[in-house]
Order: structure tokens, then C-alpha cells, then sequence
């Protein structure tokens, strides 16, 4: 079987996506990826091994509406060339991921009768996967609440949001060697996503006597390239207590980081709660307050609404209540051992299979 593979933008978007190709490859499929050329894609594909094209797309901006027509003008002119490489390779199925890529992929599809698949990663559909889910074979949702109102319920079926092979593969061993934290000790991972989180770097600073007051913790803390030397020196940490508590500006080994933490202070992002969920991490949730339609808050609420986690709004981390909460989760063992227990529910373990035998299934329909 030959599948095509869409995404674009973030990460949120390509890492769900290059585990689905992980899986259909296992399988002996054939996974080809369509993305932008400029986007975090055309790295992140190449470096896994998936055969990679691009097509330029754009969205509009709102408050320039005549920036609608050179949208268009793209999304037609690679519409046409998506047919002209699904020609070339034939794909049995195309499985959008969401991004303004996806739509002259997916509509080159249609044309061309091939089947296609959608998947939305966050509790809050997507422009472009709603426009594709009206004609798309089957629409598979990460959580529930998606496609209320959106989607039609023949079509929807929810697998969770797929978590990449490696992600899985690292163990709480050879995690701890590479951070150097002792086995027998706590600890904490801090980060905002690829960008980082200032008022998060600002909070957990403000927190670092407090922190460091318990002598069995120790804090990873990734700030985000661009806060880097402002966190630093806010911090100010001395020898001593750089022993337990490390900086990092961008972590490239993020699944042995999380496999070695016993809990994390994160952003809400599709991909973050991905992980934390298949590894079943006890979490301090901060979701992103500018996210489009708020979905980061939405898809906290799911895991707050489980028992997953603790939430706590942009606008609050730097009141006591952050404190308090985070207070909580380092030192309560049993309330960490319920997130635990109450993220397995997402079962985000067996996503990329699930998605992966709709995506067989389409292909056959």
C-alpha cells in the first residue's frame, strides 16, 4: 500500500505524523510525506528517512483580506501539482494531519479518488482539517469533543494522538544516566514547548529556594533557546545548586528526559499531553492562553476532567496558587500515583496503531 502523509506548520503537526509513517512502515507500507518547504517539515521528515516533497501554501491574514487571493492562487497551483506526483506514485490513501499543506493535498485527492483521512491531534478542529473532514473517508480525533458539530459521526472515530517509536524506547534508566539524576531521587522536568514559556521560566525561578529546600529533587529546566540567558541569570544558581537543578535552552533528547522525570510543568500542546500521556506522566498543566481558540485550555481541561493532571492559567503562575499546586504534585507520591493511573485511560500507547488500521481500512474502502 502506498500512503501519503500531510502536515505542516508545527510540530504538533509533523510528530503524530512521522509516528503513523513509523507504523505503516513496520507494517511494510510505502509512507511519503507532502509538507511545506519552508516549515519545520522539510527537516524534521528528511532526518527520519520518509521521501519528502513540498508545495508552497499560505493562509490568509484576516485584517488583509486581499491576502486571500495569493492563498488561493497557491492552494490551486499545488493542488496541481499534487496530481501531477499522485500520478507518479500512485497512493492508495492520503492522511492529512492538519496545516494549510494538507488542503491542496487533500483536495488533490478528492479529484483524483483517492481516499483520504484526517486527524486532528487537539479537542478544537483545525481550519484546514474541518474544510478536508466534509469529504474525507474517515476523521480520526485524539479526543471526542472534536468533532461534535463538526464531523459526521459514521465518519469519526477516535484513536488518540500517535506518539513516535522513540518516544517509547527510551527507559527510566537510560534517562536518568544522561540528566545525571540518581535513581532513588525525584525528578522534575519544567518546559513551554519548542519556543519555551516565559512566564513559566518566570515562575519556576521565582519557586527555585523553595525547590531546592527538598534535598532529594532535582529540575530539568528548558527554557526555550530564546530564554535561555534571561532565565540564567534570573536563576542565578550557584554551584551547589546547579548540581540539581540544569538549564538547558532546547532539548533534542526529550524522550529520555521524560522517561527518566516523575513529573513535568508543561504547556498544553497536542504533542506535549501525547507523551505525558503515553508515558503517564503526573502533570502541572499551563496552557498556551493565545492558542487558536483556545484549545490548549481545552485540551487541558480533558486531562484535568480524567485526573491527569493539575491546570492553572497563564495569568496565575505567578501567584501563590502555582506554588501551592506545584508544592503538591513534588510532594504528594499518592496523588502522583493517581495521574498516573487516571492518564492510562487515553491509552495514547496504541494511537499510531489504531490510526494506522483506519488508515488500512479507508484505503481498502
Amino acid at each position: 500500500m502506498n500512503v501519503v502523509v500531510s502536515g505542516g506548520g508545527t510540530a504538533g503537526h509533523i510528530n503524530p505524523a512521522l509516528a503513523l509513517a513509523d507504523e505503516l512502515a513496520r507494517r511494510g507500507h510505502t509512507v511519503y510525506f507532502a509538507g511545506t518547504p519552508q516549515g519545520v517539515e522539510s527537516r524534521l521528515v528528511p532526518q527520519a528517512g520518509v521521501p519528502f516533497t513540498a508545495f508552497e501554501a499560505a493562509g490568509f491574514n484576516r485584517s488583509h483580506p486581499a491576502s486571500i487571493f495569493h492563498a488561493v492562487k497557491l492552494i490551486a497551483a499545488s493542488t496541481r501539482k499534487a496530481k501531477q506526483w499522485f500520478a507518479e506514485i500512485k497512493p492508495d490513501v492520503v492522511v492529512c494531519f492538519g496545516g494549510y499543506v494538507c488542503i491542496p493535498v487533500g483536495r488533490a485527492a478528492e479529484q483524483m479518488g483517492v481516499p483520504v483521512v484526517v486527524h486532528e491531534q487537539n479537542s478544537i478542529m483545525g481550519m484546514a482539517n474541518k474544510y478536508l473532514a466534509k469529504k474525507a473517508a474517515r476523521v480520526a480525533l485524539t479526543y471526542e469533543v472534536a468533532g461534535r458539530g463538526t464531523v459526521d459521526p459514521a465518519k469519526a472515530v477516535v484513536t488518540g494522538n500517535p506518539v513516535r517509536r522513540s518516544v517509547f524506547d527510551a527507559t527510566r534508566e537510560t534517562g536518568r544516566a544522561y540528566a545525571g539524576v540518581p535513581d532513588d531521587e525525584l525528578m522534575l522536568v519544567v518546559f513551554g514547548g519548542s519556543l519555551g514559556a516565559r512566564h513559566i521560566n518566570t515562575a519556576l525561578a521565582a519557586c527555585k529556594a523553595d525547590l531546592l529546600a527538598r534535598p532529594n529533587l532535582y529540575v530539568r529546566h528548558i527554557t526555550g533557546p530564546k530564554e535561555l540567558d534571561a532565565v540564567t541569570a534570573q536563576l542565578a544558581l550557584t554551584d551547589e545548586e546547579a548540581k540539581r537543578w540544569t538549564v538547558v535552552g532546547y532539548e533534542d533528547r526529550m524522550g529520555q528526559v521524560l522517561a527518566a522525570c516523575d513529573m513535568v510543568v508543561s504547556r498544553a500542546g497536542a504533542t506535549s499531553l501525547a507523551e505525558i500521556s503515553a508515558l503517564q506522566i503526573p502533570a502541572l498543566l499551563v496552557p498556551y492562553p493565545y492558542a487558536t481558540a483556545n484549545h490548549q485550555a481545552t485540551n487541558a481541561r480533558e486531562y484535568v476532567a480524567a485526573g491527569a493532571a493539575f491546570e492553572i492559567d497563564d495569568d496565575k503562575v505567578e501567584t501563590p496558587e502555582f506554588a501551592r499546586l506545584l508544592g503538591q504534585l513534588v510532594d504528594d507520591a499518592s496523588v502522583r500515583e493517581r495521574m498516573r493511573a487516571a492518564a492510562a485511560s487515553f491509552e495514547t500507547g496504541d494511537a499510531a496503531a489504531k490510526l494506522a488500521d483506519v488508515v488500512s481500512q479507508a484505503a481498502k474502502r
